[in-house]
């Protein structure tokens, strides 16, 4: 190598390592023979063993197309940014119009709007006016009225007093005989129309002040509605005339948006000019930008290649290397023995000593026999015998210790349980005789009592209801313990059982026959009833009171009732009234 001395050496040192060939399969061949050299081509090419650089000597290198991708993707960004500049700048034009136009219409209606309240406010002071000019002669009509009161009042003033004084001075004067009474009568008359002369005039003075105060009100009130309408026409003019400044400048803006928009119009289709000539220039990049891509993506596929070759290569080889340890140190920490050793005694070449009987099966005792001899190493059938073995080596478990303590507790435990659950078993059994004699007894009571009840059912029955039938019926007579009783009950003269075709006055005798036959089945000492016989008629009224005095013989009876009948057939009467204080007080009254 020719040079400068000085540069030589870092020369050399660059180059270390570099060999020239004429194509890249040569480069692909010197590297797989020698992996630590670099190979460069003719055309520039620079192979590795990991990496792979493309040249400049023919087509276009990876990062010359890299570079004209970046620059045409910069280049559609900006003409695309400029599309949407001018885009919204039409937007707003457009927007900045249809505010105008509704600016426009918007005061040529409130333009009318003001045109129409000026018109009603003109009308309603015509329409004041009238009613102030009526009011003021209603009123002076009203003061003239109220003057000829005054006097009318003021001449039955006078006559009152004249007439006062003349029956003060008759009063006064003595006399030996007696005054005519027509006289007296036609004073007393005389005193009694002045009265009530002066009575009517005073009405009447009141009548007209109150009138003239209405009057002044209403004056008052047209007159200030005049000036709230004078003062809405002032800020109907106000209000007129700034619409009219605001419709002026309206117009001054709409002109204006005019011109705008015509300059938005020019605006827009140069915008549009350049945006077909940025799509095309877009289109022309993008075709540029997909052949570029497709042949990175070619290059960029070959280079994967390469690459995955190569690590996978690697990767295996690690691989293999780290099983190969991990197996050295595993024969050493769990069979202490050197992994030549362990070779050299159970190698593929040593004979594998018979496989063990598999259950059920006998083996040959003679010790000659083929099963009982060493056979040749077969990968297959050892790995499968391996597999064979950890299964039974993991379902024994691990070993524990307190295996025999555990199994003592468990022992006791159940022996402890045993006898709990033959104590509730023996109890169960007790249990279930009681709910039996229970059962027993009460069945045998409600059998007797609903027998009873149902022969003085009838009995009650036929004396509240002379002539008609009544019983009671079990729903389940085989299960005493959860049948259920129906009442049968049919009035004289009628065909229906059931109690819901009844009437209310029936449903409630039978019910009270039902309630004193079970008094009577079971007596007891008192009974209290709360208005029984509120629905029955005086008949039946009658007879529910004989049966109630038969109660009464043997029995104490508490009757709440509104009906006089029962109230006569009592011992005592208490009864609750509530004062004027709002205190209530019970009041009672003995009979007998």
């Amino acid at each position: 190598m020719d040079g400068p001395a000085a540069l030589l050496p870092a020369v050399r040192r660059l180059l270390d390592g570099m060999v020239v060939v004429e194509t890249l399969e040569e480069a692909e061949e010197l590297l797989a023979r020698r992996p630590e050299l670099t190979a460069v081509t003719a055309e520039g090419d620079l192979l590795g063993a990991h990496f792979a650089q493309g040249g400049s000597a023919g087509a276009p290198t990876l990062l010359e197309v890299q570079a004209s991708v970046d620059e045409a993707a910069a280049e559609l960004e900006r003409l695309a940014v400029r599309c949407e500049e001018l885009a919204g700048s039409q937007r707003a034009a457009q927007e900045r119009r249809a505010e105008c136009l509704a600016l426009v219409e918007e005061l040529a209606g409130r333009r009318s709007a003001a045109d129409r309240e000026k018109s009603r406010v003109a009308q309603s002071l015509g329409r004041l006016a009238g009613q102030a000019r009526g009011a003021a002669g209603e009123a002076e009509r009203s003061a003239a009225a109220v003057a000829r009161a005054e006097e009318s009042l003021e001449r039955a003033t006078e006559e009152a007093e004249e007439l006062a004084e003349r029956l003060a001075v008759a009063e006064e004067e003595p006399g030996e005989e007696e005054p005519d009474t027509s006289v007296r009568d036609r004073l007393a008359a005389d005193g009694a129309n002045a009265r009530q002369t002066e009575m009517e005039a005073r009405l009447q003075v009141r009548t007209h002040e109150e009138r003239v105060k209405g009057l002044a009100g209403r004056a008052d009130a047209l007159d200030r509605g005049a000036r709230a309408e004078r003062e809405a026409r002032a800020r109907a003019e106000q209000r007129r005339a700034r619409l009219r400044h605001e419709a002026e400048v309206a117009s001054a803006v709409a002109s204006g948006a005019r011109q705008l928009l015509a300059h938005v119009e020019v605006s827009l289709v140069r915008a549009e000019q350049e945006r077909d000539a940025a799509e095309r220039a877009k289109a022309e990049r993008e075709r540029e930008l997909d052949a570029a891509r497709g042949q990175g993506r070619d290059l960029k596929s070959e280079l994967d290649k390469l690459t995955d070759s190569v690590h996978r290569g690697e990767v295996l080889g690690a691989e293999k290397r780290m099983r190969i340890e991990q197996l050295e140190t595993k024969a050493l920490e769990e069979l202490g023995v050197e992994p030549a050793g362990l070779i050299a005694e159970y190698g593929p070449d040593q004979p594998v000593p018979p496989s063990p009987p598999a259950e059920g099966e006998i083996l040959p005792e003679d010790p000659e026999h083929p099963r009982n001899q060493p056979v040749g190493y077969v990968r297959a059938q050892q790995e499968k015998r391996l597999k064979a073995a950890e299964r039974a080596y993991q379902q024994l478990g691990k070993v524990n210790p307190l295996a025999l303590e555990e199994f003592a507790a468990l022992e006791e435990r159940h022996q402890f349980l045993s006898e709990q659950l033959e104590d509730l078993k023996k109890t169960r059994a007790d249990l279930l005789q009681v709910v039996k004699e229970v059962d027993e007894r009460v069945e045998q009571v409600f059998t007797e009592a609903y027998r009873d009840t149902a022969r003085e059912f009838e009995g009650v029955f036929s004396r509240l209801f002379p002539g008609g039938e009544g019983r009671l019926v079990l729903t389940d007579p085989e299960n005493m313990l959860t049948t259920g009783v129906d009442v049968e009950a049919r009035p004289p003269g009628k065909k229906v059982k059931r109690l819901s075709l009844l009437s209310g006055g029936e449903r409630s005798l039978t019910a009270v026959a039902l309630l004193v036959s079970i008094f009577k089945a079971r007596p007891s000492p008192f009974y209290v009833m709360d208005e029984v016989e509120a629905a029955l008629d005086d008949t039946n009224l009658q007879r529910l009171i004989r049966i109630m005095q038969e109660l009464q013989e043997a029995s104490q009876l508490i009757v709440i009732t509104h009906q006089k009948r029962t109230m006569e057939v009592a011992d005592a009467l208490y009864g609750v009234s509530m004062q004027g204080d709002g205190v209530s007080k019970v009041i009672s009254q003995r009979l007998r």
